[in-house]
């Protein structure tokens, strides 16, 4: 029997094992400092597939002293990172898998159909917190990895699967296994791409902008200055820096993306009494950073145009507006199209689906940018699931499309990290 053959055959036949074990990682709520527990599922089925495992506390390895590190967590306790590698004979290039287990809260639970750690399987699909963003794509990862060892498949580069914490938050448990040494001659990052293969990622930072007013009794406004009112003059030149930064986006990957690049205002906080005249706004928000772009070249721009406002109004030459950069902040990542890594992929999920995929730029930042540029490892982001549900209720995946992702995933291993001479599928698997 074909190797190609016996993993397709294998994943087939174990596919509700498949939908079992996302059901288990869903169940356990992984919201930020809540990892654990999910962890201990990934590591017990590492041991299972006898995997080198590498389990550890984040914060070492001069992690918060590193330039990109970028996180408000003060602890790591109690949450591990772990990486386990499938150990090639040598002679093959190497490729990362990298997964995060950390999840985003769930909101208000009334807008869920189901439990949001219920795991509930309906129609095809499976729902919960983390189904799609993106333990689905964890899944996928494993059962490919377990398809090579189940049918006795050995290969010559090393397989290196990490489940990482911290992602929704800027990157550090990704940041901290770069660090710890995890390099390799390619990556692929499952996120919910919808099974389209995304070899470029936007990058995104939080920003703070403090715009000062005059308080005054709301009856004698006029008296004040309204720190509202200055902050609508903030936002407006915000979005005409963001159809300026989007015009010089001529990169065909970004056609269908409408705002390659958004700058985002997220949350606004003003004023105490309505009977009085507020004395300061605070403007959050994210920035989005183009693939070809550095995180500081993005902030520059952001800065000239406050610059530039505090020259040309009255009030903000007495009283400068104020930026703060802050919170969660993801680098950008680019890999070439024609890249090696890129076509190998292309081609397995060619041979997959019986069509060509489809390839565009990331809409929303990654670990892709901290493995490319920090750990010089060429990265592609390509996984199952419903990006539109990512966030909000009612989360879920297909669950055809993430076993499908694990047979793409699973050729892509064979012919990127090469077969071992000699070497076939056992015929009894």
């Amino acid at each position: 029997m074909s190797n190609e053959l016996a993993i397709k055959q294998w994943l087939k036949e174990n596919r509700a094992r498949g939908a079992r074990f996302l059901q288990l990682l869903v169940q356990e709520n992984s919201t930020r400092g809540n990892e654990s527990s999910a962890q201990a599922i990934i590591i017990e089925k590492c041991r299972q597939l006898g995997l080198s495992l590498d389990i550890w506390e984040i914060g070492g390895d001069g992690l918060m002293q590193h330039p990109v590190y970028c996180c408000d967590r003060k602890s790591f306790g109690g949450n591990p990172n772990v990486v386990a590698v499938l150990k090639g004979s040598g002679g093959g290039k190497s490729i990362i898998l990298n997964g995060h287990i950390d999840v985003v809260p769930v909101g208000d639970e009334r807008n869920w159909k189901h439990d949001p750690f219920s795991g509930q399987i309906e129609c095809g699909k499976l729902y919960g917190r983390g189904a799609t963003d993106m333990k689905g794509g964890t899944v996928a990862l494993l059962m490919a990895i377990e398809s090579l060892i189940a049918t006795g498949i050995k290969l010559k580069g090393d397989v290196i699967y990490q489940s990482v914490i911290e992602e929704e938050s800027g990157g550090a448990g990704t940041l901290a296994a770069v660090l710890r040494g995890y390099t390799a001659d390619g990556a692929i990052i499952p996120e919910p791409t919808n099974m389209k293969i995304f070899p470029k990622q936007q990058g995104s930072m939080w920003f703070r902008i403090k715009v000062k007013g005059r308080a005054a009794h709301g009856g004698t406004r006029y008296e004040g200055v309204s720190a509202i009112e200055k902050a609508l003059i903030v936002i407006d030149s915000l979005q005409r820096l963001e159809k300026e930064r989007n015009r010089k986006i001529v990169d065909p990957l970004f056609d269908k993306v409408p705002i390659p690049i958004p700058i985002n205002i997220g949350k606004i906080n003003s004023g105490e009494w309505p009977s009085s005249v507020p004395d300061v706004a605070v403007i959050e928000g994210r920035m989005g950073v183009a693939p070809d772009e550095t995180i500081t070249a993005a902030q520059q721009e952001m800065t000239n145009c406050l610059l530039e406002l505090n020259e040309q109004d009255a009030w903000f030459q007495e009283n400068p507006l104020q930026i703060e950069w802050f919170g969660g902040r993801w680098l950008p990542g680019n890999l070439n199209s024609d890249h090696p890594l890129m076509q190998t992929l292309s081609e397995c999920f060619a041979d997959i689906k019986g069509v060509d995929p489809i390839i565009e730029a990331s809409p929303w930042g990654t670990d892709g940018g901290i493995l490319s540029n920090v750990g010089d490892t060429p990265v592609v982001v390509f996984g199952p699931g419903v990006t539109e549900t990512a966030h909000d209720a009612n989360e879920h995946i297909v669950l055809e499309e993430m076993f499908l992702a694990s047979e793409i995933i699973a050729l892509t291993l064979l012919k990127w990290c090469v077969v071992c001479e000699e070497n076939t599928a056992k015929e009894d698997q």
